[in-house]
């Protein structure tokens, strides 16, 4: 696989909610208040702080007696157990499509069902593959792993050696958290490698180099991790000696993000790289050289990836170099080795314009593979790199949607996996050949909901400043628009993340089938328009985010599509300090929130667990000035006693080690106090996703609707 720089996000992806994967899922083989608050709380100015505790006593007893009221409640409404019975039946579903990925002449798939409720890495062949029920070999059962070995495993992925895939690096957590243990795996034998390359729980990363060593970053003992909690130092492995014998190759500062290190694996132009996350939006890359690093020369904040002969770069800002500049969003390409010597020639493979940005490129073989979002659509681009040219040929896609492609084998075919979808159209898998649009259906997901005179508009809200917000609205043809429809208003607007059209059953049948209007929010801070769109809204800029957020439910309320008695708005995640600030902010417009493993204390953010890593994103509050504008909107800070807000369900995960549980305790408990009717429900499990298998997916969307259903009819 090329190289790529992984920034780590916070975005929050459900099955079943209003959010949609972007990406074919595969095992991934290796190859408006005042300011003037203080700028650090204390036990004394904050009386929450002992709910940051994530397992102490006197936090889960509260824990439990907020989860208590909130179930008593919400599970006895009508709606709870029918949509909880359907829900689950349809994560469980044997006709979901098995996304599967390709190591030699096996496909490789992570299912689970009411038979495995942690789930079954499986594979098959591509004969099997194409009958509508394939027969599968189990390859690892996690539930039986599970009760032999008394832990509480979730599946985190694979890593598989080049080129026979029979070495697999497995990461599992406990509970769901980020956090994993990594072990070897023997695919052939199917069982874990005695002696093999073991590391205990942690937000490690670990590379294959070849069959007796790794690039290993993890939690070394003190002073190894980042004061975002990730690895600063990486070092290289060797099989049969002890971690604490590694040698180093890096180490970065307390100041940054992460550190990492890959091998590319595709041959003839096998190299290893180096990777240190400045901040969340700015890294270096070095090219290991003997036992030297030969920094890249490169914008910080430009993404580079080096496959084969070339090297790519996605720039975030406009570069100037060689005489020239070259546009923020673009992708442009060179010869890997001609740049290294000071040449600085570039091809330009895509140029954005104010409606078209790039959502990401794959390398095939010999291809290059551009997804493109063209006014929030997809359009998809074959480009082939022939004798110092590109030759460009646009794919014919099922209808205007949301599409994503994934490498079949990349260095050895050029076929590949399409995905396409639509909020009414289940997704299909496709694979596709370069240069045809007759491509091969290879399954389709069954319909989980109705979907009979339903119908998608595209309209556009105009903000605060007067930028035109763009959003979706999926409703009835026939729908009456007197203000009394009860809608539901998603949005994230953050960290470069596109929303974009998608099939979600869980919100379909929840909601769509029973009358309800959806609206999905394209605002600035996403990533539907590039980096531009994104960097409109960050840090000082934030405040757009809301206002554009705010707009949207404004004008559909002014096309009387809805009125704030019936309307809702839901974010998890960064989308649900977008929400709790909207509540805070604008409470009149809107009935209920839905407020997601939020970020709320933008004053502590910082110091916990991974939230230091987001402040290229969001500020630095020890810092007056950032401290500043982050206190005008900060929700846990600006919420009052004295002014009426939509009802609010708080949901979180103990076991979120990405963002601190925390910060919905804190929130849910001072609005309580002050009087406010909110409710809030914690599950025990799940991570960031909220949920560990999917019984416990389809309690918490239940518990959404359900809550939903109650409070805008």
């Amino acid at each position: 696989m090329p190289f790529v720089h992984r920034a780590r996000s916070i975005c929050l992806l459900l099955a079943t909610g209003a959010t949609f994967a972007c990406g074919h899922p595969q095992v991934i083989p290796q190859g408006a208040a005042t300011g003037g608050l203080p700028q650090a709380a204390t036990a004394t100015d904050d009386p929450y702080l002992w709910l940051e505790d994530v397992e102490g006593a006197q936090a889960l007893a509260f824990v439990r007696d907020a989860n208590d009221k909130s179930l008593t409640e919400l599970q006895a409404r009508p709606e709870y157990r029918p949509l909880y019975d359907r829900l689950l039946a349809m994560l469980d579903s044997r006709d979901r499509i098995p996304y599967v990925a390709q190591h030699l002449d096996s496909l490789y798939n992570f299912w689970r069902d009411d038979q495995h409720v942690r789930g079954i890495w499986r594979r098959t062949n591509w004969a099997e593959y194409r009958k509508a029920q394939p027969h599968w070999q189990t390859v690892l059962d996690v539930d039986q792993l599970a009760k032999d070995e008394g832990e509480n495993w979730v599946w985190a992925g694979a890593t598989c050696l080049f080129p026979d895939y029979n070495r697999c690096l497995i990461r599992m957590s406990r509970g769901g958290g980020d956090a994993a243990v990594v072990r070897e795996f023997d695919v052939k034998a199917r069982q874990f490698v005695p002696n093999g390359f073991v590391l205990p729980a942690a937000k490690s990363d670990v590379q294959w180099i070849d069959a007796d060593h790794v690039f290993v970053a993890t939690d070394f003992g003190p002073g190894s991790l980042t004061q975002s909690g990730y690895p600063r130092v990486v070092k290289i492995w060797q099989r049969g000696t002890q971690l604490s014998a590694a040698k180093t190759l890096f180490e970065g500062q307390p100041s940054d993000v992460e550190v990492s290190a890959q091998h590319n694996f595709r041959p003839g132009f096998e190299r290893d790289f180096v990777t240190r996350s400045l901040t969340f939006w700015t890294h270096e890359l070095f090219l290991r050289a003997g036992d030297k690093l030969l920094k890249i020369d490169k914008p910080d904040d430009a993404n580079a990836e080096i496959d084969g002969q070339m090297l790519y770069l996605t720039l975030r800002t406009p570069w100037t170099v060689g005489g020239k500049t070259w546009p923020a969003g673009a992708l442009l390409a060179a010869d890997f080795v001609r740049y290294q010597a000071g040449e600085r020639q570039f091809d330009l493979l895509f140029e954005p314009t104010p409606r078209t940005s790039l959502a990401g490129w794959t390398a095939t073989r010999h291809n290059v593979l551009l997804t493109v979002l063209d006014n929030v659509k997809t359009r998809i681009f074959e480009l082939t790199h022939v004798t110092g040219t590109w030759r460009r040929r646009e794919v014919k896609l099922p209808g205007v949607g949301t599409a994503s492609v994934a490498a079949l084998d990349p260095y050895a075919s050029d076929d590949y996996f399409l995905n396409f979808t639509d909020f009414l159209t289940p997704a299909t898998e496709l694979l596709a050949k370069p240069g045809t649009d007759q491509h091969e259906r290879l399954k389709q997901q069954p319909a989980f909901f109705a979907t009979n005179g339903l119908h998608v508009e595209q309209l556009a809200a105009t903000s605060k400043d007067g930028t035109q917000i763009p959003y979706f609205v999926v409703a009835r043809e026939n729908l009456t628009r007197d203000g009394g429809n009860p809608t539901l208003l998603y949005g994230y607007g953050g960290f470069e993340v596109p929303l974009q059209p998608g099939y979600s059953g869980g919100m379909g049948l929840s909601w769509l089938e029973r009358g309800g209007v959806y609206v999905l929010a394209n605002i600035r801070g996403g990533g539907e328009f590039g980096p531009t769109w994104h960097q409109a809204a960050v840090k000082e800029n934030r405040q757009r985010a809301f206002d554009d957020f705010a707009a949207v439910a404004a004008d559909l309320i002014a096309r009387k599509i809805t009125s704030p008695q019936h309307l809702a708005i839901h974010g998890g995640s960064n989308g649900g300090l977008l929400v709790g600030t909207v509540a805070v902010q604008r409470p009149e417009l809107f009935k209920a929130v839905v407020c997601q493993v939020p970020l709320l204390d933008m004053q502590r953010y910082h110091k916990l667990l991974a939230g230091a890593s987001w402040m290229g994103e969001y500020g630095d509050p020890d810092k007056p000035d950032e401290w500043r504008y982050l206190s005008r909107y900060s929700p846990y800070q600006n919420v009052q006693k004295d002014r009426t807000y939509p009802r609010i369900l708080f949901l979180t995960s103990t076991r979120d080690d990405r963002v601190h549980p925390g910060h919905a305790r804190k929130m849910y408990a001072k609005m309580r106090d002050q009087g406010h009717d909110v409710l809030y429900f914690e599950n025990t499990e799940g991570g960031h996703g909220g949920a560990a298998n999917n019984p416990q997916l389809a309690k918490m969307s239940a518990l959404i609707y359900a809550f939903l259903w109650k409070e805008l009819r």
